[in-house]
């Protein structure tokens, strides 16, 4: 059975005082988790800090975005290989904002989940259509696309290993929600679209929603077959209501 994941991910947010203060209360708080996978993506600065703290406990370390390259004349990237060495253990790959503010493509997508992997990365691999799209009910069209361009060419054993995250971009930092009958359509057509590249891995696969997830929601999109863990923005920034988010099953 698939270990539900909730991610935070902190975008542009929180000093290295600031992350390390945080992790030093999560810890204290989810300890006695075990049915749930926590996971933190702070900034590039902040992910050797955040692992010092927290390593030892049951929460791991992602970043928010990687370079294809090991190393090379590319300012300001970062490659999986320091990501690893830092402390990482997931990255996300392909998240909308990097899509809409700084050109990710799937081609690009497709060469970070392969350069995550190959350094024992977990990629979460963000998909997701516009307001725009869904209206012109394009919904579906959009998603196969991405999904199709963005995780070509793995072996079985590496499809096993991803996640992919299910991002309505219409919903993220706005307030609005898929209802939980609309994040679990998309999801099970994810999961659908991923068994026709890699049909061993695709029942096995985690597929988290994020779009707006609060501690008012997780606990009936949690209810969905297949969705398996929350990519959490805002409410991810605050330890009382990542704590909620994490202990959903014993609100």
């Amino acid at each position: 059975m698939k270990k539900p994941l909730m991610a935070g991910n902190w975008k542009m947010n929180k000093t290295i005082a600031e992350s390390v203060s945080f992790v030093r209360m999560l810890k204290t708080a989810v300890s006695d988790v075990k049915d749930i996978e926590v996971l933190i993506c702070p900034t590039f600065i902040c992910v050797n800090a955040v692992y010092n703290e927290v390593k030892g406990s049951n929460i791991n370390v992602g970043a928010q975005d990687l370079f294809w390259e090991e190393k090379g004349s590319f300012t300001g990237e970062v490659s999986a290989f320091m990501l690893k060495d830092a402390g990482c253990s997931y990255v996300l790959v392909g998240h909308s904002e990097r899509r809409q503010h700084f050109g990710e493509v799937d081609k690009t997508v497709n060469k970070k989940v392969k350069a995550a992997l190959l350094n024992d990365i977990v990629p979460i691999v963000c998909v997701g259509e516009t307001l725009r799209e869904r209206e012109e009910n394009t919904t579906f069209k959009v998603i196969e696309k991405q999904v199709k361009e963005s995780l070509p060419d793995l072996s079985q054993e590496e499809a096993s290993k991803l996640v992919i995250a299910y991002e309505p971009v219409w919903a993220i930092g706005t307030g609005k929600t898929a209802t939980p009958q609309q994040a679990q359509e998309v999801h099970a057509f994810i999961r659908e679209r991923y068994s026709q590249l890699y049909k061993d891995a695709a029942d096995n696969v985690r597929i988290l929603y994020g779009g707006s997830v609060k501690p008012d929601n997780i606990s009936e999109l949690m209810k969905q077959p297949d969705i398996d863990g929350g990519l959490v923005g805002g409410a991810s920034l605050e330890v009382e209501s990542f704590v909620k988010l994490v202990k959903h099953s014993k609100n």
